[in-house]
């Protein structure tokens, strides 16, 4: 008998190994799109420059349907403070005027006929904290949503072993594996509020 008779075969061990990352992956996808949901809302946060992005949760009445900003026109940034929206059809100009009004972005857009501009003021200093204030609530809140998935990972996980789909040495390792993941996605959090807030802040 070969030493080390006992052991499972290399291969056998190498396909639980692909079983344990296959377990979880599928929370692991679930923390990345945590991030990517956390990254879409900071990109909506006005900070004093002109960005389209805070345009992408607006939508306008084209025909009766909701239909998003950038689906009924060209928006561009002819100036470091300015988004000009020139409507493909122009009896939509009158609609996104609305659709931007009745936004809280806080900007008041000027109508020539032809396009429609939306000029970014200089942020005041309170403003610039209330924005950090909210960009620190999002992220606290992306956390939890983080830890509530770790949570679910290692109790999908204590019932895989009490149903002896994996062993209890399997569990260790999963619960460890999860624990860096979940560490691995607060770190990241963590560089884009403080990237956030320094965009914010700076005049």
């Amino acid at each position: 008998m070969p030493q080390g008779g006992n052991r499972r075969p290399e291969s056998t061990r190498k396909s639980e190994n692909v079983q344990r990352s296959d377990l979880t992956k599928i929370y692991e996808e679930r923390m990345e799109k945590t991030v990517s949901v956390l990254e879409s809302e900071y990109e909506t946060i006005r900070v004093g420059r002109a960005n389209p992005r805070v345009l992408d949760k607006l939508t306008v009445n084209y025909y009766g349907t909701p239909t998003p900003l950038s689906q009924v026109g060209n928006i561009t940034v002819p100036e470091a403070r300015m988004l000009q929206i020139a409507p493909w059809e122009s009896n939509m100009l009158k609609e996104v005027e609305k659709a931007i009004q009745a936004s809280d972005l806080g900007l008041n857009p000027t109508n020539d006929g032809k396009v429609i501009r939306l000029i970014f003021p200089e942020l005041t200093e309170e403003r610039r904290k209330l924005l950090s204030k909210d960009v620190k609530k999002k992220s606290e809140d992306a956390k939890v949503a983080i830890r509530n998935i770790r949570r679910d990972a290692v109790d999908a996980f204590k019932k895989a072993e009490k149903k002896s789909e994996i062993t209890e040495d399997d569990l260790k390792s999963l619960e460890l594996e999860i624990q860096n993941l979940t560490d691995k996605f607060i770190t990241e959090l963590d560089k884009r509020v403080e990237a956030k807030t320094k965009e914010i802040m700076t005049v």
